[in-house]
């Protein structure tokens, strides 16, 4: 496990990031002490990471699907004055 300052950090940001994602954990020190550990993702989160879609793409499902429904609230402000009704 590597060692860099949060300066070092701050000017060599790409390089850091190089390290980290060839599998290479980074321990980040601020005034000498250390303050965070930068890690590649664990093989599971990794796989949860791969099955996540792209911005654009989940965005545009989003809407579509919006556009199919009737919402039963114009606006956010009736739905919360609904569910003040409520309790």
């Amino acid at each position: 496990m590597g060692i860099i300052t949060a300066k070092e950090l701050k000017q060599k940001t790409g390089e850091v990031i190089k390290k980290v994602r060839s599998g290479e954990q980074l321990t980040i020190t601020y005034r000498g002490r250390p303050v965070a550990i930068i890690a590649p993702p664990e093989v599971e989160e990794r796989k949860a990471l791969e099955k996540l879609r792209p911005f654009k793409e989940a965005w545009k499902d989003i809407e579509e699907t919006l556009q199919k429904t009737r919402p039963k609230f114009k606006e956010w402000q009736e739905a919360i004055e609904w569910v003040r009704d409520k309790t």
